[in-house]
């Protein structure tokens, strides 16, 4: 990492990442489950509380349960062990810039991702340049997948965000909700570039 040119703040236990953390507002944090102290859950839900800061979770935790909790705790992103130093570095660079756009940016009027762009003030949709008609939910949908784009965002995140934690919303809204916008803006619906789920876990705007 200091080879890329970060600089890098390193914390033995959970206690003494606390502090670290809590004092030097790292602008992106990495932890491991795997905590000599504490469990890193935990700690997750912890430094949510006490720092905007995107945590990405490192473990060899794979087990879809762990990646629930972990990002239910508060972490924006789960990378399982073993992985390449490039994937690595990719999602910290998705981190860094949604931590920037969270922090210091106002939100961009126009979103724009290739195929298709958002633009937020007028609530419009296009594709190719043609108007896409949306449904309230899948607009929700769409925009809270934009406002964190690049992120796994878990099935109970989203119906919260989209749905409000009305009683009786359902995991398998998403699924119909997402099949509809991806129906109405991927070129291959059933080969999806940018709106990409996560098994068992949520879906992920991926940007490029």
């Amino acid at each position: 990492m200091e080879a890329q040119g970060y600089v890098l703040l390193e914390a033995a236990s959970a206690a003494e990442g606390e502090v670290l953390t809590l004092g030097q507002r790292p602008n992106v944090i990495l932890l491991d489950l795997g905590l000599p102290d504490r469990d890193g859950i935990e700690l997750a839900r912890s430094l949510r509380e006490g720092c905007p800061s995107p945590i990405i979770v490192i473990s060899a935790r794979g087990q879809e349960e762990d990646k629930i909790q972990a990002l239910d705790a508060g972490a924006d992103d789960y990378l399982t062990k073993p992985f390449s130093t490039g994937e690595l570095m990719a999602r910290i660079r998705v981190a860094l810039r949604h931590g920037f756009r969270d922090q210091d940016a106002p939100e961009e009027a126009i979103f724009d991702l290739g195929p298709w762009q958002v633009d937020l003030a007028r609530r419009e949709v296009k594709r190719s340049g043609a108007l896409v008609d949306l449904t309230p939910n899948e607009y929700r949908l769409l925009t809270t997948l934009i406002r964190h784009a690049g992120m796994v965002l878990t099935h109970r995140q989203l119906l919260k965000e989209v749905w409000g934690g009305v009683a009786g919303a359902q995991p398998h809204y998403l699924h119909v909700y997402m099949a509809q916008l991806r129906q109405k803006l991927e070129p291959e619906p059933a080969r999806p570039r940018h709106l990409i789920t996560e098994p068992s876990v949520g879906y992920r705007l991926r940007v490029e």
